[in-house]
Parts: C-alpha cells; structure tokens; sequence
C-alpha cells in the first residue's frame, strides 16, 4: 500500500528556503519528486509571502498542505488563547491545510478544554499535538495523561509524532510509539546522532537504523513528513529517494 508522503519545508534548512526565496519555490521539487505534500513552516515564513500565493502553488501541483506553527496548546498553565488558534486555523483553511501543528506546552493539572474544542468543531483542519524536544513537551509521561484526557473525552485531537524528538529528553522513541499509536495522525520521520555533547538530525541513510522499526510500530495510514535533512546538489533527485523509499517500507 502507497503512503502519503508530506515533505516538511525545514528539512532543506531555513538557509536553503531563505536563499531561493521562500517555501513556495520548494514545491517544483517537492511535486517532482512525487510527494504528496508539503509542511508550511510558520517560522520560514517571509514578509513578502501571502497565503492566497501559497494556496495556488500548492492547488497547482496538487499538493496536499500540513500547517506547522511553533506554538503550544497550553501556556502558562491555561489552555491557548482562542483568538491565537483562530488564527492559526484561519492561516491553515486560506492554503486548505489538513492539518494544523502544534506542540504540548506546560499540561496544568486541571484545565478546561471547552473554548478550544468549540473552535476546533467549526473547521475541517484536523489539530495534532507533536511531542517536541523541550522538557515540557518531550516527555512521555505529560503526552499520555493529555491522550488519556483526549479519549476519554473524545476530544476532536490527534497525535503528531516524531520519531526523532523523544531522544532530547531522553525517552524510549519505540515505547512511545507502542503507547501513542491509537492516537497518531501524522508522523515526522526523523533520525538522529549525538555529536560531541550535540544532539542533531541526519538522514535517515546515515542514521544506525532503528528509525525502521519504530515507524512499523506506528500506524501505516497516516501521512509521513519528511523532516531530516535533504541536503546534496541535485535536492529533487534526494528528495525523489526518500519519498520512494518511504512510500514502500
């Protein structure tokens, strides 16, 4: 069975995106080398980008959209400001994006998630939740009892889950995928090394391995997000490699 593959934006380096003017002019690339989908990074956006441009480069080549903002769904121990996720959702509607990003955040002990999910209901975008590398956001412990909560409740919030993430704080990757599974909706595919006392991303060719058998851990019907560099002289035919390789494993 193919797999929708979402090539995520950052994995050229901000540099990159920077030097050919922008995220919209990956998506020849990205549409060339037979993704399905690109990740509009908030953060790479550039003053002179506007949504309705990015909509039509995206509806021209057919490419699904992801929208991934770097903010958090609770800050200061209270849940998001609904006039700050209206945006966001405003943002990821004008370029059609299924999904909408974002990260954890401070989990209160108590919180009231009913503002959040009204909104939510009023738009087709689907939120996911990405477990990050910040000590608020990267551990299992957090994650699980917020997905317990969304169960329960049956609230309208799927997992984004990056394969990579869990080792900044130190968390079992495979674990977490046997734990998070039933919830994940979008999967980063990433790995990494430790250099020096570093941390950093590598592709998945230069990696030990072990990415394998965590993405076979999680479900194989959700869209998969290239986000470990693609770097080389030729970025389609690297692009091109990856995406095939990760239609079929």
């Amino acid at each position: 069975m193919s797999k929708d593959i979402i090539v995520v934006t950052a994995a050229y380096g901000a540099q990159t995106v920077k030097q050919l003017g922008g995220q919209q002019a990956l998506f020849d690339i990205i549409q060339n080398s037979h993704a399905d989908g690109a990740e509009i990074r908030q953060e790479l956006l550039l003053p002179s980008d506007n949504f309705s441009d990015i909509a039509k480069g995206l509806q021209s080549r057919q490419l699904t959209a992801v929208y991934s903002v770097p903010d958090t769904l609770f800050q200061q121990q209270a849940p998001i400001e609904i006039h700050q996720l209206r945006l966001y959702l405003e943002q990821a509607q004008s370029f059609n994006a299924q999904i909408l990003k974002l990260s954890l955040g401070d989990l209160p002990e108590q919180y009231d998630l009913s503002e959040v999910i009204n909104l939510l209901n009023q738009y087709t975008t689907q939120l996911v939740i990405e477990n990050d590398q910040t000590e608020v956001g990267g551990h299992i412990a957090p994650l699980e009892r917020f997905f317990a909560d969304v169960k329960a409740q049956n609230l309208p919030i799927k997992m984004a889950f990056d394969m990579a993430n869990w080792h900044w704080q130190q968390e079992d990757p495979l674990k977490a995928a046997h734990i998070f599974a039933p919830q994940v909706a979008y999967i980063h595919v990433k790995a990494c090394q430790l250099r020096g006392n570093k941390r950093i991303a590598v592709a998945l060719d230069d990696s030990d391995g072990t990415w394998k058998e965590v993405l076979n851990a999680l479900p194989n019907n959700v869209p998969r997000g290239i986000e470990f560099p693609l770097e080389g002289h030729d970025l389609r035919a690297v692009t091109e490699y990856y995406v095939s390789l990760l239609k079929e494993i």
